[in-house]
């Protein structure tokens, strides 16, 4: 099962929600799934395994999850599929749901159970004929190219006030900028927050230098543990964290210094550990789903290292995976971030170029956390790839990250 979780944004670049996107499998592989074969089973709702492997604990704690459900599926048993609790659920229904007394009956049913509602895939043309459906959704996605959004704020806050709507598709910085301006959505979908820089801030912070600094010593083939153990000293919070780890290790008493934490913990420990550390407080001003990606990306990648014959590459493409949005984390492109932070010369081509079998790697990768299930299909076709080996890779991914926090 392919399934993926994708942010929704409110107007202060906060997670406020995610958006569950599935796929019962390979429809490349097996195009018969695609006619009467994809039916079975269509009473389940699919990709919830994803919230149950990622954890809805390492989620905001105010973030809805988006779920989609059909025609058929929303008659299911919900509660006995969806561990999650129903006031963090928010079900997905098109235009399949007809504006049928069976349908709107149901709706009430599962919003008496806490439950919440959301449409897509509707048009002006249909608000119509399905206004009795509308009266009972919660959120309404739109295509914010396809409405004007002036008219819309006064139509809906007439007929349907307590609606909130969502603008979906979402393709730049400038277009979300502009949508936040003239108000009228609550919440945002799209690329905007992940997109490449193309002019940079021509310094950083001297926080980010410092920790700048510190991927470059742990990143060297022959660190020196001990100079890295002094700059993780300038930094509090990674003192505290180094601390609290190794003294879980310790059996013989408390550590005395930071050198000492550093050498219990050990070389290649210490790299992984920083190399992740850092990352998340390079992070700390961005939206909080920059860390995600950037951590998930990382893991992901070296879970599949053996799967494209990169078994013993595993670390570094762990730090492909990581520095794929370094551009993103220190307002540079990703040029002059990759002048700041030296990297291998297999990860400078996948990250600069696009090119050498990182790429590959970090290709798949992109394409899964979009949804694009027909790329990340025909990727693990030419690879010889076992679908369920590749999916089992990403559950693995999210269940680190869930542990890691």
């Amino acid at each position: 099962m392919f399934s993926t979780l994708l942010p929704l944004f409110d107007d202060k670049m906060a997670v406020k929600a995610f958006s569950l996107f599935a796929q019962k499998g390979n429809f490349l592989l097996n195009p018969s799934m695609l006619g009467t074969g994809a039916n079975s089973g269509i009473g389940q709702i699919d990709g919830l395994d994803v919230i149950d492997t990622m954890g809805i604990e390492t989620l905001s704690s105010d973030a809805d999850i988006f779920v989609s459900v059909n025609d058929i599926s929303i008659f299911a048993d919900i509660e006995a599929q969806c561990k999650a609790p129903s006031s963090r659920i928010v079900l997905l229904i098109d235009k399949a749901v007809l504006p049928q007394e069976i349908f709107i009956e149901r709706i009430k049913t599962l919003k008496a159970k806490g439950y919440r509602f959301a449409m897509r895939k509707i048009f002006v043309a249909d608000f119509e004929e399905y206004k009795e459906i509308l009266k009972v959704m919660d959120f309404l996605l739109l295509d914010y190219k396809r409405i004007d959004i002036t008219k819309a704020k006064i139509f809906f806050s007439k007929l349907y006030p307590n609606i909130k709507l969502v603008a979906v598709n979402v393709d730049s910085q400038e277009v979300f900028d502009k949508l936040c301006e003239e108000g009228g959505y609550s919440l945002y979908e799209g690329d905007f927050y992940r997109l490449p820089v193309t002019k940079g801030d021509k310094e950083i912070s001297p926080v980010k230098a410092t920790y700048v600094e510190l991927l470059n010593i742990v990143n060297d083939p022959d660190f020196d543990l001990t100079k890295a153990a002094d700059i993780i000293g300038r930094d509090t919070a990674l003192v505290v964290s180094l601390l609290k780890m190794v003294n879980r290790m310790s059996v013989n008493g408390g550590i005395t210094t930071i050198r000492h934490a550093a050498a219990m913990l050990g070389q290649k420990e210490l790299k992984t550990w920083i190399n992740t550390a850092v990352a998340n407080k390079l992070c700390e001003d961005k939206p909080s789903e920059i860390t995600r990606i950037s951590l998930i990306r990382a893991k992901f990648a070296e879970k599949l290292a053996p799967l494209f014959g990169m078994a013993g590459q595993a670390p570094e493409l762990f730090l492909a995976g990581l520095f794929s949005v370094l551009d993103i984390i220190l307002n540079k492109t990703m040029q002059e971030a990759l002048e700041l932070v030296k990297v291998s010369n297999p990860i400078e081509k996948a990250l600069l170029e696009g090119s050498g079998d990182f790429a590959d790697v970090l290709n798949f990768i992109k394409a899964y956390e979009v949804a694009d299930w027909n790329e990340c299909s025909r990727i693990m076709i030419v690879k010889g790839i076992d679908t369920d080996a590749g999916i089992n890779a990403y559950l693995e991914s999210l269940s680190w990250y869930r542990d890691l926090f």
